[in-house]
């Protein structure tokens, strides 16, 4: 028997506003932006559109004329797995209560939505490859599918060394370590601390014989499966070097003279700095040449030593660059461009020989200052040096997708300043550093160092972590020494602005937000 006619068309009716319902509903998730969130380990800001005219970089440069270069970007805390933790949740060390490389946030604030998952949440596919998160502490929770990890990277030395030479030395390592009773597991483990060679690798090989080459492949690929998607994505590329070891190809060495490089212009100790706030050479000691090298306070490395170091980290930048730019070329060859949030971080800065020290791991300028480029469609390119801070980035990528960031985050969306560089913005950011464990400070002693950087100036107040006792603090006047040279706290005359600081670092982040912040 036949429905009545009034009852068929009303069926008819319902299901055309299911049908169009759901065709808006993709229309919806069609319009929204991708998302291509690149991480870059240990990039500090010497790039050419950072002002630093000898780094060879065009692609990185070209990103950001196209897009929003921060100038005065700063990260939470100056080591990969705090910071990636603070950046993928927006939340910041003291509230994760992550501070080192072997806890996972997971453990400490399992209810935690990182980025990419709050994005999964609202119809994206959220995928990645490389480091986004530290590389032995990932999150499944935040993909849509399995991270594309290729083989062998960070402890297989396979992946890292191409030299023949440098492979055999790691290989007879491996042997003594094992003739020592130690289980394979530990070489696999702790590889990276114990099975280093070299910290420069020059060889004549193709870019995808090392791991960042590679894996820009796979993402090339990737990106063609994505455009085939009905749905919105997050693709995830965390680029390897800078890091130690420098190991890239002969042709981005060749691109610099090393006589001609600059050098630290810097290369001592801050006066009156307190002794908790020097940084140890524990990282670059790691690597078999460098293995002798003194700690800052005790000697210095050769001029030679130094101008192979900047060669090499600048070559691995400019090898990176090249990554970045053979990818951005595959967005707009994939016409996704115009649709696609960029968004390119560095975990921390690093120093190369600045206050006599190497790597990264302290509270100073060198060590917090990161770059940080934001394309997005319909944002004009432009330099901004509003004081901003690696939580940001969460929230930004938020609202360019047109989402709610949840309400428990700890940075403020970016877009506003993005639209408008010139405008009034945060008053101050906040960094901290715990040197413990394997960044302990020369007395054993575990000490916290809570910095606050205004416009003008840096203070740090460091705590005896175990007593919780201010033990010491560092003032930088920043206009009269922005290279941090002098710590006058104390001096006759800074009282009123030690006051005012150590005010300010207690008032904490969100005193410092803008009008209508978090």
């Amino acid at each position: 028997m036949r429905a009545p006619i009034s009852q068929s068309l009303s069926r008819r009716a319902a299901m055309s506003a299911m049908i169009g319902s759901a065709l808006l509903g993709q229309t919806r998730r069609r319009a929204q932006p991708n998302v291509l969130f690149i991480a870059v380990d240990d990039l500090r800001p010497e790039l050419g559109i950072y002002g630093a005219s000898h780094a060879r970089t065009p692609h990185l440069d070209a990103l950001g004329r196209s897009g929003v270069t921060f100038t005065r970007a700063y990260c939470q805390q100056a080591v990969c797995n705090p910071s990636r933790a603070s950046v993928l949740t927006a939340l910041r060390p003291d509230t994760l209560r992550v501070w080192d490389l072997d806890t996972g946030f997971r453990s400490t604030t399992p209810q935690a939505v990182t980025l990419p998952q709050r994005l999964r949440q609202q119809g994206y596919f959220a995928t990645a490859m490389g480091k986004i998160f530290h590389n032995t502490l990932p999150d499944p929770a935040s993909w849509s599918e399995p991270e594309l990890r290729l083989p062998g990277y960070p402890f297989d030395p396979d992946a890292v060394y191409r030299s023949e030479s440098e492979t055999a030395w790691i290989q007879g390592r491996q042997r003594e370590i094992t003739a020592q009773g130690n289980q394979q597991r530990y070489i696999d483990q702790y590889g990276e601390w114990y099975l280093k060679a070299a910290a420069t690798e020059a060889p004549a090989v193709p870019d995808n014989a090392y791991f960042d080459g590679a894996q820009t492949d796979r993402a090339i690929a990737k990106l063609r499966v994505l455009r085939s998607q009905r749905q919105p994505f997050f693709l995830g590329v965390g680029y390897y070097r800078p890091h130690l070891p420098f190991n890239v190809p002969a042709k981005y060495w060749n691109l610099y003279n090393r006589a001609e490089l600059p050098l630290a212009p810097n290369p001592v100790l801050p006066r009156n700095m307190a002794p908790m706030a020097m940084s140890t050479m524990r990282e670059l000691r790691g690597y078999r040449d460098f293995n002798t090298a003194p700690q800052p306070d005790q000697g210095s490395l050769t001029e030679a030593q130094a101008r192979l170091l900047r060669h090499g980290y600048l070559a691995s930048v400019s090898y990176v660059d090249a990554q970045v730019g053979r990818l951005l070329n595959a967005l707009d060859q994939a016409r996704l461009a115009d649709n696609t949030v960029v968004v390119l971080w560095g975990d921390n800065g690093w120093k190369l020989g600045d206050h006599n020290g190497w790597c990264k791991m302290t509270n100073f300028e060198v060590d917090t200052r990161v770059p940080l480029i934001i394309r997005a469609p319909g944002v004009k390119g432009a330099l901004c040096h509003g004081l901003v801070e690696l939580v940001d980035i969460y929230p930004t990528v938020c609202e360019l997708a047109g989402l709610r960031p949840p309400d428990e985050l700890e940075g403020r969306s970016l877009v506003p300043l993005m639209k408008s560089p010139q405008r009034p913005w945060k008053s101050a950011v906040y960094s901290q550093f715990l040197r413990s464990g394997i960044w302990a400070a020369a007395d054993g002693v575990d000490y916290m160092g809570y910095c606050v950087r205004t416009a003008t100036h840096r203070y740090v107040e460091w705590v005896d972590w175990q007593k919780k006792s201010v033990v010491a603090h560092e003032l930088y006047d920043l206009e009269r020494d922005p290279l941090e040279n002098e710590n006058i706290h104390g001096a006759p005359g800074t009282a009123a602005v030690s006051e005012e600081l150590d005010r300010r670092l207690r008032a904490g982040w969100r005193s410092a937000v803008p009008v209508g912040g978090p």
